[in-house]
């Protein structure tokens, strides 16, 4: 099978997170059809090996997910030009089919060639787009290979070796006495819980905290802002069938003002590829909130909660594969750029476990096509740099194992 043929029958299977059984089974007819070892594990997701020609050479891992922003709708494909896309009318699902498609493609080729090699171990995962339940569910103990390649990024040549964590801070203030806007209004004991979150946030640093040569180190961003009355308007929105882009505008607008807000709410996430920038900022943020529970004593209480989302995705030691994609993009005229990405991916889980020797994964994020406008109806994937893509991961396999 050529790759663009691969690729097009895995976009016309609809696969909405958690719902990727019939993908999962074409991926496993595909391989196995071609005396390919495939299976799912217990938790849907599709294990595949080809076996090793050579036992003194080590495997590689390359992993993909097989899940896609979208619903169940039929997909319909559009030839334009250079690019493959949609009718408009929903996601291409090149987010992660792309990546799917080369290492069925490669373990295809490398199945029936002569190449002396350690063997592919293949992990295609589910539910990477919502919560990442599939690749937590991964049974990492069942695979020998240390390097992993994650086939999960937008641009060509992206040969990315770290990535930032994701944290949550909730933040909350409470007050002990509301009251009316009007009666109440000239009670200093009264303050306003709305009032409070704002000047906290005000304090509380805003986008980017620490960076160096190879981009943003460690940054925090406000996600939202709730407070008072919010509560008393949202439950109109069921009647009003008021359109999400509209939803904040109105709960805001029709909440009420008349009353002194006794509850207010922030939202944050924080990245960072630094632990201890991370901490650094946390006990920044902690302290700050110290102080205005102590400036605000007996009349309003401050409180913070941490919760971490994906682990940091340390840089390894060992730079062969990035060395291995310089000499392999020489030879495919793909231009590698070695970096340190801002984002989640499912590199994360991996950097942080073991496999079955009891040896830590050494992942890299790699991009085998320029991807437009992922994770919408106007998704597109260039052809050619798709099929460069290709190229490029079979000339890193070959590399590898010289």
């Amino acid at each position: 099978m050529e790759l663009t043929e691969i690729f097009e029958t895995l976009v016309k299977i609809p696969s909405p997170s958690l719902a990727e059984d019939r993908v999962a089974d074409k991926i496993i007819e595909i391989l196995t059809t071609n005396n390919i070892e495939a299976k799912k594990d217990l938790y849907g997701n599709v294990i595949g090996k080809v076996k090793a020609t050579d036992k003194t050479k080590k495997p590689v891992l390359f992993s993909s997910h097989m899940d896609v922003v979208g619903d169940d709708s039929p997909i319909n494909l559009v030839y334009n030009g250079n690019f493959i896309e949609t009718d408009k009318k929903r996601t291409l699902g090149a987010d992660d089919k792309a990546g799917v498609a080369v290492i069925l493609k490669l373990a295809l080729d490398i199945a029936k060639s002569n190449i002396s090699h350690g063997g592919i171990e293949i992990s295609f995962t589910k539910d990477e787009e919502n919560s990442m339940t599939g690749i937590e569910n991964v049974q990492f103990q069942e695979y020998e290979a240390e390097d992993v390649l994650v086939l999960d990024s937008d641009k060509l040549g992206n040969f990315e070796i770290s990535g930032a964590g994701y944290t949550k801070l909730n933040i909350s203030v409470t007050t002990p006495f509301g009251g009316h806007s009007g009666l109440d209004i000239a009670d200093k004991t009264r303050l306003n819980a709305a009032k409070l979150i704002a000047e906290l946030v005000c304090e509380i640093p805003q986008g980017v905290y620490k960076q160096d040569e190879l981009g943003v180190i460690t940054s925090i961003n406000l996600g939202s802002i709730v407070a008072g009355g919010v509560d008393n308007s949202i439950y109109k929105t069921v009647e009003d069938k008021i359109e999400r882009k509209n939803a904040a505008k109105y709960a805001c607008f029709k909440s009420m003002s008349n009353l002194i807000n006794t509850q207010g709410y922030a939202h944050y996430s924080l990245r960072s590829s630094d632990k201890n920038y991370e901490k650094e900022l946390i006990e920044k943020i902690q302290q700050t909130i110290d102080e205005f529970n102590e400036k605000y004593k007996g009349l309003a209480k401050f409180e913070m909660e941490v919760e971490e989302h994906l682990p940091i995705f340390n840089k390894s030691d060992d730079m062969k594969t990035a060395e291995i994609a310089k000499i392999a993009g020489e030879k495919t005229q793909v231009k590698v750029n070695v970096q340190s990405f801002h984002a989640g991916a499912e590199t994360h889980i991996y950097a942080n476990r073991k496999n079955k020797f009891n040896k830590p994964f050494k992942p890299v994020l790699a991009g085998i096509a320029d991807i437009f406008n992922m994770h919408s109806p106007y998704e597109k994937i260039d052809v050619e740099s798709f099929k460069k893509g290709y190229e490029f991961i079979k000339a890193f396999f070959i590399e590898f194992n010289k």
